[in-house]
């Protein structure tokens, strides 16, 4: 992914986020049922780790790709892998 193209889409993604973190409040705000509010949480919370992984992919192939050594791509494959195992 290019640089750029990445952090447009993080961008986006985090506006999108924003606007459901707001509207989660609004919900706490107006006593709606707990297990919506859980809901509409568990999204926000599964969007930030898509964000954190979209970073963590870029990072890996411009800043780190330039600090390591051979078989880059598979190095970076198993750290992100091992990402996107955390809960």
């Amino acid at each position: 992914m290019k640089p750029i193209t990445t952090k447009r889409e993080t961008i986006r993604r985090l506006k999108i986020i924003e606007g459901h973190l707001k509207k989660v409040r609004k919900m706490v705000e107006e006593d709606i049922y707990c297990m919506d509010i859980l809901n509409q949480s568990l999204a926000v919370q599964s969007a930030l780790k898509k964000v954190e992984e979209m970073v963590l992919d870029n990072h890996l192939h411009t800043c780190v790709v330039e600090a390591m050594g051979g078989r880059k791509k598979k190095k970076i494959e198993e750290i992100l892998e091992l990402f996107k195992k955390r809960k």
